[in-house]
């Protein structure tokens, strides 16, 4: 003998309505609309920070190339351009290959007269070895790096350095 039970909800599939369906669709939507704009966001920050380093990059380059112009130029064996006279020919020097020789950088030097438009000898600024007599004089000039850097290299950071050579009269 089979016993029945009766029970006192009894659903029936014709009286669904798909409520659920359709809200936890919706609830699916917004979740996915607020991980596409969090996406969005962190691609952004991942490009800023992409840039920000690149330039980093490049600026510390372009202190090294002013580095290397310096020590190419005082370095033993090696002819001291900071030490020519101050007269029209010398100065600007844009000389890639006196400035910057074998540099790994993709940077240019120019070193040009600093603030001395007459090309006059200057007198030295203050240093240790002060001379009553006036026996030295200084070239005191600008040492200025370009260093070009992002998509397509279409930034520049410009670095300027000076330097006061010491001259006997």
């Amino acid at each position: 003998m089979v016993k029945q039970l009766k029970c006192s909800h009894i659903y029936n599939i014709k009286q669904q309505t798909g409520a659920v369906l359709v809200i936890s669709l919706i609830f699916l939507i917004s979740l996915t609309s607020v991980a596409a704009a969090l996406m969005q966001n962190t691609t952004t920050d991942m490009k800023m920070s992409g840039a920000s380093e690149e330039k980093l990059v490049a600026t510390q380059e372009a202190v090294s190339a002013i580095d290397e112009v310096i020590y190419n130029q005082v370095a033993p064996g090696k002819t001291n351009e900071f030490s020519k006279p101050l007269v029209i020919g010398n100065f600007p020097n844009n000389d890639q290959s006196l400035l910057l020789p074998g540099t790994k950088t993709s940077a240019t030097a120019s070193v040009d007269i600093a603030n001395n438009d007459l090309r006059l000898e200057a007198d030295c600024p203050h240093s240790k070895s002060a001379s009553s007599n006036q026996v030295f004089t200084c070239n005191v000039l600008q040492i200025r790096v370009n260093r070009n850097y992002g998509r397509n290299d279409v930034n520049t950071i410009d670095v300027s350095s000076g330097v006061a050579q010491q001259l006997l009269k």
